[in-house]
């Protein structure tokens, strides 16, 4: 059998982290599978379905095993969406989730991580094995059982 070769995620490139008691590292989550979700809070598709699936996911896994990781990356309005206002939204909509804020580029309106990442936009769901390969890099709408079903394949993979 041959094995697949898989990408290695890029690291985070965070300016500030939210609902985390210590900045985290993909590194340090080696281990577990992690669900990176990308978003805007201004972005609609973001609101109606990426935030309540990775809040689902974020409740429906134990979190020793599925580590959901929201990765806010503002690649217009900025004026609109800074720090503040994503705390406020945070607390709304009750994001229990560490929450990444991506680093704005020198370059243009692209932020840092959204560039390694390859990002078409928000909202982006990416799943890193326990190795830190992705596995999963979806963007748009992701059907919640599709989803779940890609964990759980990756959850029943031996790790090592």
């Amino acid at each position: 059998m041959t094995a697949i070769a898989y990408e290695q995620a890029p690291p985070l490139t965070v300016s500030q982290w939210l609902n985390a008691r210590q900045d985290l590292s993909l590194e340090s989550l080696r281990g577990s599978i992690v669900v990176l979700h990308a978003f805007q809070m201004l972005c609609p598709g973001c609101v109606s379905h990426g935030i309540p699936q990775a809040k689902a996911i974020h409740a429906a896994f134990p979190p020793d095993k599925v580590r959901v990781i929201g990765l806010h990356t503002v690649f217009e309005h900025h004026a609109a969406m800074g720090p503040v206002s994503l705390e406020a939204f945070v607390h709304e909509y009750r994001l229990g989730f560490p929450i990444a804020i991506d680093t704005p580029a020198d370059n243009g309106p692209i932020p840092v991580t959204m560039q390694a990442y390859r990002l078409q936009g928000t909202p982006s769901l990416i799943l890193i094995d326990r190795a830190g390969h992705i596995r999963l890099h979806h963007f748009g709408q992701l059907d919640d059982l599709r989803a779940g079903a890609a964990i759980g394949q990756l959850l029943a993979e031996q790790s090592g």
